[in-house]
């Protein structure tokens, strides 16, 4: 099984999901539902918002380097989905072969 790589989030998305829950009025699970991210993750950025904590690395990363990233997480997702789909299709064609047998 591969591993799905961790995502890369932006200072402004970061900045954008904090707004969302602290002055837009929003649950923190509908702001997650909402952008797809993690519960723990908004709940760790909000936090940090809070206690006047920055919650943007240090580290900046580039548009090529999200787009990367993004593209090697929805690899891994594809890939977990292709072995599931073979599984599935062994598991139905073995139940077919049983059944013309009968």
């Amino acid at each position: 099984m591969h591993r799905i790589p961790r995502a890369v989030f932006t200072k402004e998305f970061k900045e954008e999901a904090v707004k969302m829950v602290i002055e837009g009025g929003l649950s923190q699970p509908e702001v997650c539902r909402r952008l797809s991210i993690g519960n723990s993750t908004l709940s760790r950025w909000v936090r940090q918002a809070k206690n006047g904590v920055s919650p943007i690395r240090c580290n900046r990363i580039t548009e090529e380097q999200m787009e990367l990233s993004r593209l090697k997480r929805e690899i891994a997702e594809l890939k977990m989905e292709r072995d599931i789909l073979k599984k599935a299709s062994a598991y139905f064609a073995k139940e077919s072969l049983k059944g013309a047998r009968s």
